[in-house]
């Protein structure tokens, strides 16, 4: 019989791997409910080597954060080839496979973070970093956006468009995850409308928003998303 011996792992390995756990337990409660004594538990090592790598369950979570941002910002990268409407779709499904398993840590993210008991400027301090994770996801996404496009200088009402529509599929996801109550694939279609009618809107309003509207239509196929929307819209109408 053979006992099993445990590998003594390097200093960032463990960083890495305690991240790891963390997400995984911030991604079933709020990251309030989780302690670091569940945090080492789940890592198989003791709660006074968990502080050995992180100062505290705030350092702790915002390296989770980071590594969740990251991920998620990820979601929008799609290879720029066929119909937009398609592109988009995939990003949403991508997007809400992150929202679906990450629930609490998502909402805890675009809603600022818990409210972790540390001193006045630490806690200032933290939800600047806060900010700045959920910024970087933004202005990803954007660009994500943008290069699906083809646009690389935007114009004002352009960047009001991908700005707002990212907007949307934030606070869509935070209200899904509220009881759940809508399909997901239908959320992931609406989402895919919703850009196609702010863009329309838009072009309703400015001759080089129409352009690039009647650019992005000319390559779409009948059986897309977008061309879906058109039909919904004109069985509506009728």
């Amino acid at each position: 019989m053979t006992t099993g011996v445990r590998r003594r792992m390097g200093v960032e390995e463990r960083r890495q791997q305690l991240i790891g756990v963390a997400l995984e337990l911030f991604s079933q409660r709020s990251p309030d409910d989780v302690s670091i004594d569940e945090i080492a538990a789940a890592a198989g090592i003791s709660r006074p080597l968990v502080y050995h790598y992180f100062p505290g369950k705030l350092s702790l979570y915002e390296a989770a954060l980071k590594r969740a941002a990251e991920d998620l910002a990820g979601r929008f990268k799609e290879p720029q080839e066929g119909p937009l409407g398609a592109r988009l779709l995939r990003a949403m499904r991508r997007f809400f496979d992150f929202v679906d398993d990450h629930g609490p840590g998502f909402s805890a993210l675009m809603r600022g973070g818990p409210a972790v008991s540390v001193g006045g400027a630490h806690s200032m301090s933290h939800t600047s970093a806060t900010n700045a994770l959920i910024d970087s996801v933004r202005q990803a996404a954007y660009e994500q956006i943008l290069s699906h496009l083809g646009v690389q200088d935007p114009p004002a009402r352009l960047e009001l468009v991908v700005r707002s529509w990212i907007s949307l599929a934030e606070s869509t996801a935070l209200i899904w995850l509220d009881g759940r109550r809508i399909p997901r694939a239908e959320l992931e279609a609406q989402l895919v409308h919703d850009f196609a009618a702010l863009a329309a809107v838009s072009a309703a309003y400015d001759d080089e928003m129409g352009a690039l509207l009647r650019r992005i239509l000319k390559d779409e196929p009948p059986d897309g998303p977008f061309a879906d929307l058109v039909a919904r819209l004109l069985t509506l109408a009728s």
